[in-house]
């Protein structure tokens, strides 16, 4: 097997049809990280781990992986500098032909993540690069963000989404009330907790029609239309016609937990209805929490959802109690929102304790293209839920014009009262 049939420099390979993946992995210092990248390559594409008939030059020439670059961490080009370290870890780059997989999700991740990298090799998968071909492909968001502020009619300021609590356990009727209480307070949107999908006790069709009617009769008496987002959640089966079944009940907006029906159902999906989607991650922990296996959150939750058509993404944040790192939330963010070709910018939505002294600050972080997302901190807000949405804004408005958030507190008792209740981060 010739070199340049296993090995590319980064500078050929960048213009033509291969994506670049690139992992973290740890090895023993007895282990050659040239052989273990070279396996890699060819299992993921060619081979297997033993020498199979019927493997011709073409085949490797054309089909075969490369490897692209190993980075040594930290960059030790003496082995002496590395001999008290149990484990070398190194980050190793793959290119692999894009006409194994086209626009077929599935078998791109089990390209990225299966065969070698699920048994031989123990690698994280920390960061993606598509080439112009295959980008091209995907159709990435319908709506976006501007079509989000287009749909809620808000031009500038962050966006507000508030998720009914509890959780589950009531009926449409209920819901409704809670609805319209919300809605008073003057909220862009309000979606259904990611725990409630169809049940007996509340049905889709059923509660959307109830919520509908509940956003026109708080519309009446606050002049602000709040938008209903159903979580369309189920079985493969069932997902598509749920979200044709929610628009024709009125809905004009649907979500989705992608890390519970996969990311292909997400793409079908997007691709299926006319009406934006918005993209759940709860239970994704699993795909990124993972040291040394597994996907980063800013792959997991921000570049491959915006890729496969949502048109925005609920992600976490380090400031809620989870213990997320604060350059993943940042990056996550920018995976959903830099320019990528001709596909359009997600809408960041930040979810996980957020309540109005974090307005601020996640503000600050991420700048006025994101939706903050409370839940607790509104319905639980002592003044009622209406009062808990007023809190919100009132904290977008006084980072809006620069007043801190101590300040804006004293002309404001609904936020007065969340600042007693749980605080405030510096900006």
């Amino acid at each position: 097997m010739r070199a340049e049939h296993i090995y590319s420099l980064y500078e050929d390979i960048r213009e033509k049809d291969y994506v670049i993946a690139s992992y973290y992995m740890e090895l023993f210092p007895r282990e050659d990280p040239y052989e273990k990248a070279k396996k890699f390559a060819v299992g993921q594409t060619i081979g297997t781990w033993v020498p199979v008939p019927g493997i011709t030059e073409k085949m490797r020439e054309k089909y075969m992986g490369k490897v692209i670059q190993i980075y040594d961490i930290p960059p030790a080009d003496l082995s002496v500098q590395m001999e008290k370290e149990e484990t070398w870890p190194y980050i190793i780059q793959i290119a692999y032909p894009i006409e194994h997989f086209q626009k077929q999700f599935p078998l791109l991740l089990t390209t990225l993540l299966g065969n070698d990298a699920s048994t031989s090799a123990q690698a994280k998968l920390v960061d993606l690069q598509l080439p112009k071909k295959l980008l091209q492909e995907f159709s990435g968001p319908r709506f976006g963000i501007q079509g989000l502020r287009s749909l809620c009619a808000v031009e500038s300021r962050p966006m507000l989404l508030n998720m009914i609590k509890p959780c589950t356990g009531f009926t449409p009727d209920v819901g409704a009330k809670i609805f319209y209480e919300t809605a008073l307070g003057g909220v862009d949107f309000i979606k259904d907790d990611e725990l409630l999908g169809n049940p007996y006790y509340c049905p889709l069709e059923e509660r959307i029609r109830a919520y509908e009617k509940a956003s026109e009769a708080a519309y009446e008496r606050s002049g602000k239309k709040t938008i209903y987002i159903p979580n369309i959640t189920d079985n493969a089966g069932r997902l598509l016609d749920n979200g044709r079944r929610a628009a024709s009940a009125g809905a004009r907006m649907v979500m989705v937990n992608f890390a519970a029906v996969g990311y292909s159902m997400l793409q079908a999906l997007t691709e299926a209805l006319e009406i934006p989607v918005f993209g759940h991650y709860a239970g994704s922990g699993p795909l990124y929490e993972g040291r040394d296996t597994g996907i980063s959150s800013p792959l997991a939750v921000g570049k491959l959802p915006r890729l496969l058509g949502a048109d925005g993404v609920m992600i976490n944040t380090p400031y809620g109690g989870y213990p997320l790192k604060r350059q993943k939330y940042l990056r996550t963010h920018h995976e959903l929102s830099l320019p990528l070709g001709h596909i359009k910018p997600a809408l960041t939505t930040v979810g996980g304790g957020v309540n109005p002294g974090f307005a601020g600050k996640l503000v600050k972080d991420l700048g006025r293209d994101i939706m903050l997302a409370p839940g607790g901190a509104v319905q639980g807000h002592p003044m009622g839920a209406a009062a808990g949405v007023r809190a919100m804004l009132q904290a977008i408005e006084a980072q809006e014009k620069g007043i801190s958030i101590d300040e804006a507190a004293k002309e404001h008792e609904e936020l007065k009262k969340a600042v007693e209740l749980w605080g405030y981060l510096p900006v």
